[in-house]
């Protein structure tokens, strides 16, 4: 018997740009098809308009590689390089088009909030539902029941709806299902940067229990520390092709070494623009201290982070925060909006605002540091996460420690408030050589 968890030949996804899939009903396509010969002949202008072949980009292109049973793999790459794609593809979620994945083994995945859950199902059903998915029978599903409830935490709204639940509440019952349903597979990717530290925590815990256990992890991460403290092997993707396969931390130090790739500024079309309900984000940008936009920031005056965005509705709240990474992708520090007295909780009427975020000089030592926004309104559901939006590096103008021509350790560098002061008397008998 092959000891081959995952099978994966020339798998690759194309995308056409601009084009949209209807979902209608089967008297609508027919309508549609009826329909066009009499819209073109009584049109004003009788001459066809030429049919232009939309764009396509590949996302994943030509990807192969093979994962055995109880081993650990970590997916890397920078945005964009398609990493979730990939997850998707072997997760049966989107279908690839060209290649194959060979799956031996019952997969849990945990790829985006609510993924696999019913939203008018409460968590007691969709608990049932997900089991019933994975093949189990009711009796396996019973006996681990308590443990998902309490490892998430949510027994008081069990019996809830879950399309009521917090997005942090989805991330920790869907962890607790994908961990707790005893998959051979368990597929994870950057969704557990939702939940607090103490229950990143827990499910890192987790994931080691389960990889422990003799199961296959198939996991995606911009924290490159739990990457290589949970995964022995890496695969890193570089605009849809595998750049580089190998050992965890060959791989890590590689990818570290070459994503020097800063990015100051992004800009969404309308179409585009991430956001929620409430309100859209235009653009995010990286400004030094002069208000100019910057791939970097002297360590001595730091910078700036503006978000522009756009309230559509009206007496609407815009909450974000800022998350700082160093560059393995471990968190430094994060800050809310809320620190503004005068902003927090207010109701914005519709229009354009800009909200900034000072990022204050002698707090980062040099290196290359990302950004990730998060923005949410007054319910925590409205909640979305923009990772790694702004990249860039801070450089040592020589202003704190001048006398010092060593490295600095450590990511972060603050100017700390030091006294010296003289003690009255001295100490005697003071047995010196």
């Amino acid at each position: 018997m092959s000891d081959i968890a995952i099978r994966a030949e020339n798998l690759g996804k194309l995308y056409r740009l601009g084009q949209t899939v209807g979902y209608g009903t089967l008297r609508d396509s027919i309508t549609n098809v009826m329909a066009t010969p009499f819209r073109w002949l009584f049109s004003k202008n009788h001459t066809r308009p030429e049919t232009k072949k939309p764009a396509s980009i590949w996302v994943l292109k030509d990807v192969s590689f093979e994962v055995r049973q109880g081993e650990a793999l970590a997916i890397i790459g920078g945005n964009g390089a398609g990493k979730s794609t990939l997850l998707k593809i072997l997760s049966r979620i989107t279908t690839p088009t060209t290649g194959y994945a060979e799956i031996h083994g019952r997969v849990g995945s945990l790829l985006e909030i609510g993924t696999g859950f019913h939203p008018e199902l409460s968590g007691r059903e969709n608990i049932y539902f997900n089991g019933s998915v994975l093949g189990m029978k009711r009796n396996e599903i019973k006996r681990v029941f308590d443990q998902i409830v309490d490892f998430a935490g949510v027994e008081k709204f069990i019996d809830t709806p879950v399309k009521r639940y917090s997005s942090g509440m989805y991330v920790r019952l869907g962890f607790a299902i994908a961990a707790h349903l005893e998959p051979e597979i368990m597929i994870v990717d950057e969704v557990l940067a939702v939940g607090d530290v103490a229950f990143q925590k827990k499910c890192m815990g987790k994931m080691g229990d389960v990889a422990n256990s003799g199961r296959t992890i198939l996991f995606v991460s911009h924290n490159m520390a739990a990457v290589r403290k949970l995964c022995s092997r890496a695969i890193l993707l570089n605009h849809g092709l595998v750049e580089m396969d190998g050992n965890i931390s060959e791989v890590v130090q590689h990818y570290l070494e070459t994503d020097r790739e800063t990015s100051s500024r992004i800009v969404w079309s309308i179409g585009q623009r991430p956001g929620n309900r409430s309100f859209k984000i235009n653009s995010i940008t990286l400004k030094n201290v002069d208000g100019i936009i910057s791939t970097s920031v002297e360590i001595s005056k730091g910078g700036y982070v503006e978000i522009d965005f756009e309230v559509i509705e009206e007496k609407s709240q815009a909450i974000f925060a800022l998350i700082l990474h160093d560059a393995e992708g471990n968190n430094l520090f994060e800050s809310f909006s809320n620190t503004e007295l005068d902003y927090y909780g207010k109701p914005l009427s519709c229009g354009r605002y800009v909200i900034s975020c000072r990022l204050q000089g002698n707090i980062l030592g040099a290196g290359n540091f990302s950004v990730t926004i998060i923005g949410t309104s007054a319910q925590w559901s409205e909640y979305f996460r923009l990772e790694g939006v702004l990249s860039f590096t801070a450089i040592d103008d020589g202003v704190l420690g001048r006398d010092y021509y060593g490295t600095y350790l450590g990511a972060l560098r603050p100017k700390l408030e030091w006294n010296t002061r003289m003690l009255r008397g001295i100490i005697k008998n003071d047995n010196r050589n």
